[in-house]
């Protein structure tokens, strides 16, 4: 038996190419799927807040990035699996384990292309979706109206201020410069009921407190309500606060998200789901690895058996238990049920071991 990983140079640029244009064909399929209905059920919002054609692609940029993100792991399940069928199906995998390759080295270029593909989506998350996924949400909270200018944008924040609760659709920048869009501040007596309701359309830090220009003023015990040009509320609250207020981790990248746990530690806060997200933004990307080790079952076994089609629906259970793991883990680990690492990692690990155990049992 042939114990080098690879081999033959030509079997492994073989595989590795049928493999690659299976990726890309399962992939640019489900993206187009999935954005064409994605487009009929948001079209009308974008519309009706005036856009045009112009602003249907540029929503559609916007969502492409994610829709990639999300539906490459079940693009390499599905590509794993027809690639082995066909395969397997033409013989060649008789023929490969003739010339005394074992399953391992048969599986060893779709692990190494999809080792490839894994560095390149944690390359791809970084550096294109998590930007794409803050234009998006905070094009989405302005109604797909303008977009602000500013890139450090938060969107539906609400923070309190001892008995009182603030909240706004958008805040733009940070420090002093801060200011929020669609804001509420919601004026609350020490037994926590509402007695009066603030709303402007603006708000900016008057250091200390918030400037809320052009404001309507709600009293609930009257039911009565009058305009007013400025007034200045909540000034016990500083920037800072409303900046660990909301922290969005699909919208910042690993360097950023870094930060963000950072001050959450220095301002003692519980930054348990931000550090769960942290490791899953490695841990993630690791998915395309597992993928062909759980869809071998589907590479061995004789085709005329009449077992192939079976083994192929184990392999993708197989696939699919993962991914539902993998989201369970990290809401585990989001609200303190796991440690954020164990909830990245603890999924891969696991299926790896189910993975191997089955290939090993069944054909090694």
């Amino acid at each position: 038996m042939n114990l080098d990983f690879l081999p033959s140079r030509t079997l492994t640029l073989y595989l590795a190419k049928l493999f690659v244009a299976r990726i890309a064909a399962v992939l640019v399929m489900l993206v187009l799927v999935l954005l064409m209905m994605d487009l009929l059920s948001q079209s009308g919002k974008i519309l009706e807040a005036g856009n045009g054609q112009p602003q249907l692609l540029y929503y559609a940029s916007l969502r492409i990035p994610q829709l990639i993100a999300r539906f490459l792991p079940y693009a390499v399940l599905l590509a794993t699996l027809i690639t082995l069928v066909t395969l397997n199906q033409n013989s060649e995998v008789i023929a490969m384990k003739a010339a005394g390759l074992s399953a391992h080295q048969v599986l060893a270029p779709l692990v190494l292309t999809a080792a490839v593909i894994s560095a390149a989506s944690f390359a791809f998350n970084e550096g294109v979706v998590a930007r794409a996924t803050a234009s998006l949400k905070a094009w989405q909270a302005v109604d797909y109206g303008p977009i602000p200018p500013e890139s450090d944008v938060r969107t539906n924040v609400y923070v309190s201020t001892g008995p009182d609760i603030m909240s706004a659709a958008t805040v733009l920048g940070t420090g002093n410069a801060m200011r929020m869009r669609d804001v509420t501040f919601y004026r609350r007596s020490p037994e926590g009921m509402i007695i009066q309701r603030i709303s402007a359309s603006t708000a900016r830090y008057a250091n200390p407190g918030w400037t809320m220009t052009d404001a309507n003023i709600f009293e609930v015990q009257g039911a009565t309500s009058r305009d007013v040009p400025s007034i200045t509320v909540a000034e016990s609250l500083a920037p800072q606060q409303i900046e660990l207020a909301r922290v969005d981790p699909e919208t910042q990248d690993f360097g950023r998200l870094s930060e963000s746990i950072d001050r959450y530690r220095d301002a003692g806060r519980n930054a348990d789901e931000l550090r769960t997200v942290w490791w899953h933004k490695m841990s993630g990307p690791l998915a395309a690895i597992l993928m062909p080790i759980l869809g071998s079952i589907a590479a061995f076994g004789l085709a005329r058996s009449g077992q192939l089609f079976v083994r192929a629906l184990i392999g993708m259970a197989l696939g699919f238990a993962y991914f539902v793991v993998d989201n369970a883990a990290l809401a585990m680990g989001g609200f303190g049920g796991y440690p954020p690492f164990l909830a990245a990692f603890a999924p891969f690990l696991l299926f790896l071991l189910i993975g191997e155990t089955m290939l090993i049992r069944t054909e090694e």
